[in-house]
This record gives structure tokens, sequence and C-alpha cells, in this order.
């Protein structure tokens, strides 16, 4: 059993800095581990990266699978996602990944309820998925009792959270940089906030794009945690 952040009770914070890319089982497809509970089969957060040519067996995924497309062009299928898209797989589905020229992806994986069943696919690049003010823009990616995940773009200066996290928060800088009292966080930092805290993030003089996901830490709507 491997155990990564896995103390949802506190804050993780994983900086570009802080990545060691380690192999998967298939040529090719390497990965950085930013939570992770169990082995091979885990509850898991990472990023992957497939290079060129590379080709993963088909497979299915107890408790989910959702990906958000950070480079190049992920293949499921045949089917391609450059980068933007959003995809969101339930309990139970299966596929065929691959890249014809790499691609870098966020991975959640084990971690989504066993009644959701309904596929999404979603390209955060067509602006008719976005709405806001131009000081904060959302792109909805999903959302239901549980969790609520969307892509935000933030003016410079604008402050992320301004109430206390009541089901926690997990953050990937996308674009950007963002201002704390500890020091800054450049892109590709992932952050994880637990139930009742409320950090003083800001963006930097460059604003920010990332990826957040609320509601999904408090005790009753973790889901994944026992694997």
């Amino acid at each position: 059993m491997m155990l990564l952040n896995a103390d949802f009770s506190q804050r993780a914070i994983i900086s570009p800095d802080d990545y060691r890319w380690v192999p998967s089982p298939q040529p090719g497809v390497e990965r950085v581990m930013l939570d992770r509970i169990g082995r091979e089969q885990a509850r898991a957060t990472s990023l992957v990266r497939y290079a060129p040519a590379s080709v993963f067996p088909e497979h299915s995924h107890p408790g989910g699978e959702e990906i958000l497309v950070l480079s190049g062009t992920f293949t499921e299928n045949g089917v391609d996602y450059p980068a933007g898209w959003y995809l969101r797989s339930p309990d139970g589905s299966s596929h065929q990944p691959s890249s014809r020229d790499g691609t870098t992806i966020f991975v959640k994986l084990r971690q989504m309820a066993a009644d959701e069943r309904q596929p999404v696919r979603i390209n955060t690049k067509d602006d008719k998925n976005w709405h806001g003010q131009p000081q904060r823009k959302i792109c909805p990616l999903f959302s239901d009792t549980r969790e609520t995940a969307v892509l935000q773009k933030l003016a410079p200066g604008e402050r992320i959270f301004c109430t206390p996290l009541a089901g926690g928060a997990e953050l990937l800088l996308i674009e950007g940089e963002l201002r704390a009292p500890e020091g800054r966080y450049e892109k590709g930092s992932w952050l994880r906030f637990p139930p009742g805290d409320m950090p003083a993030l800001t963006a930097s003089a460059t604003g920010a794009l990332f990826y957040l996901k609320t509601g999904h830490l408090s005790p009753a709507t973790l889901t994944g945690e026992s694997l």
C-alpha cells in the first residue's frame, strides 16, 4: 500500500520543483504522483506524460477517471482531444488511450461516486463554455451535491477564496502565477486545502488560469479513500 498525501485533513502542495517523474507499467508513459492511496490500482491524483507514439492497452476504470489535457493531444479510442479538453468517465467505463505526438494530462482515478453515470467531454478552449466578469471568468466542468469542478481565469490581484472552504479545495495552476503569504506558486503547482481552510491566494500581475475542484474533501463526500 502506497500512501502519498493521504491525510485529507492537511494541506498538500507540490510545485514543479518537486516533480518526480516515475515510469508507469506501460513503456513511454510516466507520471508524477500528487496523492495516492493504493498500489498500481489506486485512488490517485497524478500528472501523466505520454511520449510520442505511446499506447496504453484498453482498460476499465472502477471508480471513474477524470482527465484534463494540459499539452499535446490525448487520443481516446481513436478520438483526438487537444490541450484544453476535459474528460470525465464514470465508474466501470473503459478506454484505450494513446498519443501520436506526446501529451501531458492531469488525471484523477477512483474518485467518483458509484451512481455517477454520464460521461462528460468539454472543450475549455471554446469561449462559449465560459461566463462571468473580466476579473473572474468560469468554465463549468462538473457539479453535483458532492463536488464542483471548474476552470477559472482570474485578473491580476484577484483573490481566489473569500470564505472558509466548507468541503476543501484542490487546484492545479495551468497558466500564470499565484501569490500567498508564504511565497509564490508558479505554473504547474498543485495545491490541496482541507475543509475549513481559507488560503490567501491571489493572482499575480499576469493573472491566473487554474483547475479548481471544491466540496470533495469533506468526510461526507470523500470517495475512494479506503481503496
